[in-house]
C-alpha cells in the first residue's frame, strides 16, 4: 500500500449540490501524485495494484462510514441501518462505479486509468472476503471542455449533464450497494454529476484529495 493511505472523510470548499459523502486515501502530493501521474500519463500499468489497495480501503470506509450520527447518501437515507457493510465476512455485495473519463483522453493514454485501479481495488476488497465488483455503467452523454484552470464553479457548469447511466444499470446492479470511485478529487464537481446520473449512490471513494479540504 502507499505510504500513509489512511481512508478519511474529506470535503472539497465550497461543497458542490448533490455530493455523496467522500472518503479519500491521500492528500495529492509526493508519493501519492508521482504515483499517480506514472500510472496516468505514462504507462506504468503495474502501479495499479497498489494505487487499488490503497482505493481499496476507501471504498470500505465509503461504505462502512458513517460519522457519529449517521451520514446521509445523496439519496438522502441514513446508512446507520442494518444493510451496511460491517467487514471482510460480510454478504453485502459492493458496486464500484468508476467515474468515467473523456473519450479523447482515454484514446490519448491508451488506457482508461480509473477503471484499471477500480478493477484492481476490486480485487483487493475479494481478497479480504468482501465481495466487490468493477460495473462501468456511467458513460458521457456530451463533450467537455478541458477542466484545468477551471474554477470551482465552472467546473459545475462544464459537468452539468454530461454523464449518464447506461440503459438497464438498475438491474445490473442488483442489490449491491454502488460508491462512486475516482482517482482524485479538485472540487467535487465530477463526483456529484456521477451521483445525480446514477440517481444516489451509497457513497464515493478517491485516491487522492487536492487542495487540502478539511476531514474528519
Amino acid at each position: 500500500m502507499l505510504t500513509g493511505a489512511v481512508p478519511r472523510r474529506v470535503w472539497p470548499s465550497p461543497v458542490p449540490s448533490g455530493l455523496p459523502p467522500v472518503y479519500g486515501a491521500l492528500p495529492y502530493a509526493d508519493e501519492a501524485r508521482a504515483t499517480l501521474l506514472a500510472h496516468k500519463e505514462r504507462g506504468a500499468l503495474r502501479l495499479a495494484a497498489p494505487l487499488g489497495a490503497a482505493l481499496a480501503g476507501a471504498v470500505r470506509a465509503a461504505a462502512t462510514g458513517p460519522a457519529p450520527g449517521g451520514q446521509q447518501t445523496s439519496q438522502g437515507a441514513s446508512r446507520s441501518g442494518p444493510g451496511r457493510i460491517q467487514g471482510c465476512g460480510s454478504a453485502r455485495a459492493l458496486a464500484l462505479v468508476p467515474v468515467p473519463s473523456a473519450r479523447r483522453a482515454v484514446a490519448r493514454r491508451g488506457h482508461d486509468p480509473v477503471r484499471r485501479i477500480a478493477l484492481a481495488a476490486a480485487a483487493r476488497l475479494r481478497s479480504d472476503g468482501v465481495p466487490a465488483r468493477m460495473l462501468p455503467v456511467l458513460r458521457q452523454r456530451r463533450t467537455v471542455a478541458d477542466q484545468t484552470g477551471l474554477t470551482a464553479a465552472q467546473r459545475a457548469a462544464n459537468l452539468r449533464g454530461a454523464l449518464e447511466a447506461v440503459p438497464g444499470f438498475a438491474g445490473l446492479l442488483g442489490a449491491e450497494e454502488a460508491v462512486l470511485v475516482d482517482d482524485l478529487m479538485t472540487t467535487g464537481a465530477s463526483l456529484a454529476e456521477a451521483a445525480r446520473a446514477m440517481g444516489g449512490v451509497t457513497g464515493a471513494a478517491v485516491l487522492a484529495v487536492r487542495s487540502g479540504p478539511r476531514a474528519g
